[in-house]
């Protein structure tokens, strides 16, 4: 694990004292695991936004807890409905590293402004794959590279690196389409071009009527 990151315990909770805490330019958060007790914490807001950057929703980061190394994966993120860079509240969930976790993992199209055939038009299905594996197996993204895909063949989530990973059991269906290539639509300019066909034929008529009046 080497995305770090520095949290404090804090002893109170409720929602005037984590505005207490905003005030003060820290993030109330909780570290959670089942069948132990929450632990309520505070972080600073730059060093969580770094970590968090780095490790998403599916990377192993350790918590230094004053001094105690606590391995968590980020849960949930609550930002302002306005201001979405500033943090409310972080859950984390405290990993048993000796335990297989079920994560989603993020889908990455590699080569997708290389692609060979073109004109063409990239679609991605599903931004992400459910995956299970302990802790130290998560990977950091599930990569697919589109430079060769062509109309007929879609890629499936079979087509990922991480499916050829022994120690990590994919969740979600290997048929899974992923992303699919296909022409780029003509029909936009067709229609124009009818249109100003009939535009063209209607110019005569209304001239001619005019004349008659």
């Amino acid at each position: 694990m080497n995305i770090e990151l520095k949290v404090q315990n804090r002893s109170k909770t409720g929602k005037s004292y984590a505005r207490k805490l905003r005030a003060q330019n820290l993030i109330p958060g909780v570290i959670y695991a089942k069948g132990e007790e929450n632990i309520n914490i505070s972080m600073d807001p730059a060093e969580f936004y770094k970590a968090y950057r780095e490790a998403g929703t599916s990377a192993v980061i350790k918590l230094d807890l004053e001094g105690r190394e606590i391995p968590a994966l980020i849960r949930e993120v609550q930002t302002d409905p306005v201001k979405e860079m500033e943090f409310l509240h972080v859950d984390f969930m405290k990993l048993d590293l000796t335990e297989k976790i079920r994560v989603n993992v993020p889908i990455v199209l590699l080569n997708r402004d290389n692609i060979k055939i073109q004109p063409s038009v990239l679609m991605q299905l599903i931004d992400e794959i459910e995956v299970e594996c302990l802790p130290a197996d998560i990977p950091q993204a599930a990569e697919i590279d589109v430079r060769d895909i062509d109309f007929d063949t879609p890629k499936l989530v079979s087509d990922t690196d991480v499916a050829k990973m022994e120690n990590v059991e994919i969740i979600t269906d290997l048929d899974t389409v992923v992303c699919t290539l296909s022409r780029p639509s003509t029909e936009p300019l067709a229609e124009e071009a009818e249109e100003a066909e009939e535009a063209e034929e209607a110019a005569p008529a209304e001239q001619e009527s005019q004349q008659e009046q």
